[in-house]
């Protein structure tokens, strides 16, 4: 992101004398100006400065003006005072470039005002990306010296709606086919503006996973999947192998298993992309033994060290902390590289001019942490125009970390970058993330675990497996729901099992899913799943109870979820017979042993005659 700083530079006349004396001192003239960052349809921005001297000592008077653009180079220069040009030459001193304006008539007298504007095209203030256009507007400079400052900036309505805007402006209005946003001298010097217009962004990605079962036996693996968030969704085109289950942890990582043979090894391919949103919609809430675990310390979380707890005393709330981490640390460059080591909060008070991703992340959650204030970290893709600080999953597969913390009041999640707060001047990224976050997997519980795409690698030289680009949604997005059953062998007298599995063989993830099973259409059970991944399974054992005649057997049991439905044809005939069956052979041990009790039945002596040598049993 590119920094604009204005600087004044006037030189002035003393009337009564033949020499020009330069004045430096702000407080020879007052200084109001407007500017505006008019952007157009082909993003292209048009900047006008209207900037107004006025005099406050009658025996001065302005000579030249230079604007001083760092970073930037001005295409189409135009410097007028009441509608005629003025001269003007423009210099370059490295990354600056210095408009000097000259003024060919004095102005004298004191509360005299001279207004001219100094406007210019630039083509790095509005970008596209992706499905977005965002606008980036640097903060003031603090050396600027204006009495006044007001900001305007105006998008085309064609831009779409408004997906997120920091700070908030002082006024907002259409006019003439724009969206125009009004901020004054206070916002613009605390902080740049940042804007996106879109409904959201959308990256296609592409991943590698390498598994080795260095086992003589067949072993299970799991693997993490890039999941669902409240600011993201996630839609799975392909996963080849297919996994045998995508489950949700704690955290709420999805974690794929996959089964392997005996040495066998295999790369698994996920495809998909994912939606990006502005701002958090509704997602299921973390279970307060969650919260509770991204309370706890960990090897590079130091919650309970003196020096954290006392930072954490000091600085209490999500923003304090915030703030302390982006100006106490600074971006080590040079340890942006794969394989560094990571160094944790602690090391990162002690070095803070080494940090980087992973050291800003640390030590925010540390503190927060201490603070009583739930806090993790994301790893993913972040995407930046910034050479110096893109996520080396660009080359290789070295992935972004920034912080959440836990938001009691709106009870979400709140995704904050103080990485980048500190290496792009002071732009805001801790009241509203753009739409440039992709995260891969969650660490809350762990610090370390689960590891995210691009580390299941094989062999000394591992190849490239991270891909990501800004795509499109596909044309399906929904979940599908299949219903499967495994019915047990029928076994008399005993209940029988009948296993139950839902399946989501859609691409993307279905929520709060009701299960209801039913004994001839009256309803037995509901359970509720509350994510079910796609790939995912949920899996269930229901008993048909073995009854008398069959009284409490259901001919029919069905099962529902989501518009699907499975009538599954019970045992009962068979339950009936065996009941019947019972009961007629109960009743005739019944009745032979009356029988035999009144005497009705004799049970004759039976003697065993053995005649001649044929054998012959003869019974008299």
């Amino acid at each position: 992101m590119f920094k604009k700083f204005l600087f004044f530079l006037f030189s002035c006349i003393v009337l009564n004398s033949i020499f020009i004396i330069p004045v430096y001192a702000e407080g020879e003239f007052k200084t109001d100006v407007d500017v505006t960052y008019k952007v157009q349809e082909t993003g292209i921005t048009t900047v006008t400065n209207k900037i107004t001297l006025e005099n406050l000592f009658s025996d001065l008077y302005a000579t030249s003006y230079t604007l001083i653009l760092d970073n930037i180079k001005p295409a189409n220069l135009i410097v007028s005072e009441v509608g005629k040009n003025l001269p003007f030459e423009v210099k370059t001193d490295g990354s600056k470039t210095n408009i000097i304006i000259s003024f060919p008539n004095s102005l004298v007298g004191k509360r005299n005002k001279r207004i001219f504007s100094v406007s210019y095209e630039d083509s790095t203030i509005a970008q596209r990306t992706g499905e977005v256009w965002e606008i980036s507007i640097p903060r003031l400079s603090s050396d600027s010296s204006f009495t006044l400052y007001n900001l305007s900036f105006l998008v085309p309505n064609s831009f779409g709606e408004e997906a997120y805007i920091s700070p908030s402006p002082e006024r907002k209005e259409i006019k003439d086919g724009f969206k125009v946003y009004t901020f004054n001298k206070e916002v613009a010097s605390k902080t740049g503006i940042m804007a996106g217009f879109g409904q959201f962004q959308v990256f296609s990605f592409n991943l590698i996973y390498h598994l080795e079962n260095p086992l003589v036996k067949s072993a299970s693996v799991e693997i993490a999947l890039p999941p669902d968030t409240s600011l993201q969704k996630v839609y799975f085109s392909q996963i080849n192998p297919k996994p045998n289950n995508i489950r949700v942890d704690d955290d709420g990582n999805w974690l794929g298993t996959f089964t392997l043979t005996p040495r066998q090894r295999v790369d698994i391919r996920v495809e998909g992309s994912v939606q990006i949103f502005a701002g958090s919609r509704p997602f299921p809430q973390p279970q307060e033994s969650t919260l509770a675990n991204n309370l706890l310390p960990t090897d590079f979380w130091q919650v309970n060290d003196p020096v954290i707890l006392e930072l954490a005393h000091k600085y209490k709330t999500p923003k304090e902390i915030y703030d302390f981490v982006v100006n106490y640390l600074s971006y080590d460059f040079e340890r942006v590289k794969p394989n560094v080591i990571r160094l944790g909060a602690l090391e990162a008070l002690k070095n803070p001019k080494n940090a980087i991703c992973m050291e800003f992340t640390d030590l925010f959650i540390a503190m927060a942490r201490a603070a009583k204030i739930p806090a993790r970290e994301i790893n993913g893709f972040a995407y930046t125009e910034n050479p110096k600080i893109q996520p080396l999953s660009l080359v290789s597969d070295i992935l972004h970390a920034w912080p959440e913390y836990w938001d009691s009041n709106k009870k979400t999640w709140v995704a904050i970058d103080p990485t980048w707060g500190s290496t792009t001047g002071g732009v805001d990224f801790f009241n509203k993330l753009d739409l440039r976050h992709f995260a891969f997997v969650i660490h809350g519980a762990d610090s370390q675990k689960p590891y995210p795409p691009g580390s299941y690698k094989l062999g000394p030289n591992p190849q490239k497996d991270i891909f990501v680009n800004f795509g499109t949604l596909p044309l399906e997005r929904s979940s599908k729901t299949k219903i499967i059953s495994e019915v047990e062998k029928f076994i008399p007298f005993a209940h029988q099992k009948i296993m139950i599995s839902i399946e989501n063989t859609g691409i993307a993830a279905s929520y709060n899913l009701n299960v209801q099973m039913f004994f001839d259409n009256k309803l037995i059970e509901t359970k509720n799943v509350q994510v079910l991944p796609p790939y995912g399974k949920f899996s269930f054992t229901i008993k048909v109870p073995f009854s008398f005649l069959g009284k409490n057997t259901p001919n029919i049991i069905k099962i529902t979820a989501s518009d699907e439905k499975l009538e599954i044809q019970s045992a009962k005939a068979e339950v009936i017979i065996y009941n019947l069956a019972s009961i007629f052979l109960i009743s005739l041990v019944i009745t032979l042993g009356i029988l035999f009790k009144l005497g009705k039945i004799k049970i004759p002596k039976i003697k065993k005659l053995f005649a001649g040598k044929s054998g012959n049993i003869q019974i008299p």
